[in-house]
């Protein structure tokens, strides 16, 4: 079979203001023309066990809020952490402050205030947006002792995780960047992320599918169950709030596997 290349995997957009203004800046971008390249952390699929659709989200690698193109004051104050999650159709933007309802406004700034999530249709955000993903020969591994000599011998892995959520089938695909091994406890654990979790509790009627997601860590020890820590608001003083990953999650019933591939 064949899995998703990390190394070799991104999402594009395109910011042409020749063409549309920018609804998802904080500032007056200094050019007229960006193209933003970022790599890919984790593919998910879902698919409507119902219908049968199946919609494909990536999630782009995390980066700080800039101005592209100027000599000095790069990074915009105060400053966020940024990633992207996008399909084909939608994209929800992620960005986390010091704290949370920094109210940062969007620029201009009858926009009003930037969301920390901000859903929008993807030819309403960007003037385009392409992913390109690079698929290899994937090998499963299908025993503790071949997880861990592939560790030791330095190979890139790749973790699947498939699980059912009421209407939906869920597959999680995502570099394993984080791995324990004991070859003399004959035992590994993944600890790695961000990956796309799915939460259809968020699912609103008339809204996005991509609303559902949160960011997470996954780790798991065994084929068929994994726990996560979720990226949520988490107090640290009355009124005051972070995004952090502080949430925890297990899902049961799972498929686990862990890849080595061809790059």
């Amino acid at each position: 079979m064949e899995l998703c290349d990390f190394s070799k995997s991104f999402l594009t957009f395109r910011i042409d203001l020749t063409k549309r203004p920018a609804i998802t800046v904080s500032h007056k971008p200094p050019t007229t023309l960006n193209n933003a390249r970022i790599q890919l952390e984790c593919v998910c699929d879902l698919t409507n066990r119902i219908t049968g659709k199946a919609t494909r989200y990536v999630l782009g690698a995390s980066c700080k809020t800039e101005r592209v193109g100027v000599v000095r004051d790069i990074w915009t104050q105060p400053n966020a952490d940024f990633c992207p999650i996008v399909s084909c159709e939608e994209a929800m933007l992620v960005k986390s402050w010091q704290k949370n309802d920094m109210g940062v406004k969007r620029y201009p700034e009858s926009l009003g205030v930037q969301p920390e999530r901000q859903v929008e249709r993807v030819a309403d955000a960007w003037d385009s947006l392409k992913i390109h993903i690079v698929e290899t020969p994937a090998y499963v591994l299908s025993t503790v002792d071949r997880i861990i000599a592939a560790v030791f011998d330095h190979k890139c892995l790749v973790g699947r995780l498939e699980y059912d959520d009421g209407d939906y089938h869920v597959r999680i695909d995502h570099p394993i960047k984080t791995i324990n091994v004991s070859e003399r406890d004959n035992l590994f654990q993944t600890d790695t992320g961000p990956v796309l979790l799915p939460d259809f509790s968020r699912l609103k009627k008339d809204g996005f599918l991509i609303e559902v997601f949160d960011l997470a860590y996954s780790a798991f020890n065994d084929s068929a169950w994994s726990e996560f820590i979720v990226n949520v608001p988490t107090p640290i003083a009355d009124g005051l709030s972070v995004n952090h990953y502080s949430k925890t999650r297990r899902i049961e019933n799972m498929l686990n596997q862990i890849f080595t591939i061809s790059n």
